[in-house]
Order: C-alpha cells, then structure tokens, then sequence
C-alpha cells in the first residue's frame, strides 16, 4: 500500500467512460451467446497478458493503449464521414439510446451520430490521457488529477 499521487482517480474514470461506450452498443444490440463466449475468452486472456505487461512496464502499457485508442479515434472519424456522405441511411434515423443521452446530456432527438461523435471525443480524450501517463514516473503527480 502506497500512494499513487492521484492515478487511480483517472484510470477509474477512464474505466467508467469505457464501460458506458458499452453499455450503449448493448443497447442497439444485444450479442448471442457465441459471440459472448468470445469476448470472456479474449478478455481472459489480454487480462493476463496485460496484468503481467503492467506489472512490468506501465509505460509500456499506457502507450499501448494510447495506440489503441488512437485507432479508435481514426475508426470513429472515418464512421463520421461516412455519415456524413450519406452512406449510413438507416444508423442516420436510429435515435440515440436513452443511456447514451442521459450520460452525455444529449437533447431528446439526437441521433446515432450525436452518440458516435462523442465516443470519438472520448477515445482521443483517452489517447492524450494514456500518451501522457506513459510518459511520468509512477511516483511522479497525475496531470489530470484535481486532488492527490
């Protein structure tokens, strides 16, 4: 037990952020009983590849995410501009989920874009914040922590 000079408070922000991108895709569409069994075998085996990587380099770990996320930003842009184009008619007229627009204070009739424009934003909002943590010492003070 020792002090973590304010990290835990963003990682577990950025975990909350996370889980509610997924609570909203659950909301459009809810995944068989296959597709479930694949995601508890991935997940359980990245959790302990990425355990074990953390416990022996955070910096490489928080870059990698960082990494990760920046293609989610890319991924998320190019889903935009196919909007945009006109190439996603019927994800065009989908309302937001009700979980989507209370999380991120969207009006009453936003749209899938509204939602998909702001998990974009939180993606690179995650990609700065994992660039950043990859860079400190984890004895050194989280940027982005308001109380330590």
């Amino acid at each position: 037990m020792k002090r973590d000079h304010g990290w835990i408070r963003t990682l577990l922000e950025e975990a909350e952020n996370e889980r509610m991108h997924l609570l909203t895709a659950l909301q459009l569409k809810q995944p068989g009983l296959g597709f479930k069994l694949a995601v508890l075998i991935s997940q359980g085996i990245f959790y302990n590849f990425f355990f074990v990587s953390y416990l022996l380099s955070p910096t490489y770990c928080h870059r990698l995410v960082g990494y990760l996320e920046e293609e989610a930003v890319k991924t998320y842009t190019k889903c935009l501009e196919e909007f945009d184009k006109g190439n996603l008619p019927v994800w065009e007229k989908t309302p937001a989920p009700e979980i989507a627009k209370h999380y991120w204070n969207l009006s009453e009739n936003a749209t899938m874009r509204d939602v998909i424009a702001n998990i974009r934003a939180d993606e690179a909002n995650h990609r700065d914040v994992n660039h950043t943590l990859a860079g400190l010492h984890v004895d050194d003070t989280n940027p982005f922590s308001l109380k330590e």
